[in-house]
């Protein structure tokens, strides 16, 4: 297995509701016009392909030059705990390294809260600083 990367965010919407189905992000693929518009238009897309195969991509907003937001970070299924989500993470870690605020949200789990400390993340329920969303 060969994974390459890509920095084009023309993914098809077929690729990526095959992706965002797969892990169960099924909020995304209720509009596919959305989340393919998503995609589109943010600041950067990273994506890992076996071939012609979409299996993994990392999606930030922001402006790039102060804050960074990552929205999205996700591996299909049969292609986690190989590293490729690592590599996504240090790819955008490496390009932003000079943005101050690197900011994400995600779901409370073991695995997951590893993985984020694992990439040199502090959850703010750690340090100094407070997190606030709004959801509608």
């Amino acid at each position: 297995m060969s994974i390459t990367f890509n920095n084009n965010n023309d993914i098809s919407r077929e690729q990526l509701e095959r992706l965002y189905n797969d892990v169960k992000w099924y909020a995304y693929t209720q509009d596919l016009e959305v989340l393919h518009q998503s995609i589109s238009r943010s600041l950067e897309v990273i994506s890992a392909w076996n071939g012609k195969e979409l299996v993994g991509l990392i999606r930030v907003v922001g402006d790039g030059l102060t804050i960074i937001y990552i929205q999205d970070i996700l591996v299909l299924n049969e292609y986690q705990n190989q590293g490729i989500a690592t590599q996504l993470i240090q790819q955008i870690l490496e390009k932003y390294k000079n943005v101050r605020q690197k900011v994400l949200l995600t779901e409370e789990a073991p695995d997951v809260r590893h993985f984020y400390e694992k990439n040199n993340f502090v959850s703010c329920d750690k340090g100094s600083l407070v997190a606030f969303a709004q959801f509608s």
